[in-house]
């Protein structure tokens, strides 16, 4: 596996679907939108699992320390019902807490659920000696997750309001992962010039 290959370790949390009760779709609904987003070398690593707190940590743990993801999405189990404690077991993984994602991912959904503002994801970096990572807590719902990545867009593509990836691939390059690049019809990476690098063509 090449160096720059993007590692994305997909969580979704949730109880019915790890219980086989009924089929997960934050996973499939991840895959897709990450493939359509990113144009750079990325792989999976995904985990379906129930809302058991010290489960969801050594899962994320294992994500970052052994499988060495650069990037961790979760999915559901982050609402305000007791068996919902996603974030707490994200925060308590953490070294550093980024609460701009929270901060903006309900900001989106308000445009279209007053109920956005029971939502409670957290976003946090997890570094160890010679690696870290980047975890976001996402919505359950795929309309949502392709929401909060996404943004809003009006009916010519033209941004309303930025959704959470554009920031991604920066911050992935700041705390030391591959460069990562973005289907701009899709999300935008955003970066300062001097972090932009040439295409090899240009």
């Amino acid at each position: 596996m090449s160096d720059e290959t993007l590692v994305v370790g997909l969580v979704s949390v949730s109880d019915r679907a790890s219980g086989g009760v009924y089929q997960d779709q934050g996973i499939p609904a991840l895959e897709e939108w990450l493939r359509s987003a990113l144009t750079s070398p990325l792989r999976f690593e995904t985990r379906l699992i129930p809302d058991e707190r010290a489960q969801i940590e050594s899962t994320l743990v294992d994500l970052v320390d052994n499988v060495r993801c650069h990037l961790v999405l979760t999915t559901g189990g982050t609402g305000p019902a007791r068996r919902d404690v996603t974030p707490e077991a994200t925060l308590a993984i953490a070294t550093k807490e980024m609460p701009g994602f929270g901060e903006q991912m309900r900001q989106v959904s308000l445009a279209f659920v007053p109920t956005a503002i029971l939502s409670r994801q957290v976003a946090v970096i997890r570094e160890t000696a010679g690696h870290a990572a980047l975890v976001i807590n996402l919505p359950g719902q795929p309309k949502a997750i392709k929401e909060t990545l996404e943004g809003l867009k009006d009916a010519d593509g033209k941004q309303l309001v930025g959704g959470v990836f554009a920031a991604v691939p920066y911050c992935i390059d700041l705390i030391g992962g591959p460069y990562a690049e973005t289907n701009d019809a899709v999300c935008k990476a955003f970066r300062p010039k001097s972090a932009i690098r040439k295409k090899d063509n240009a």
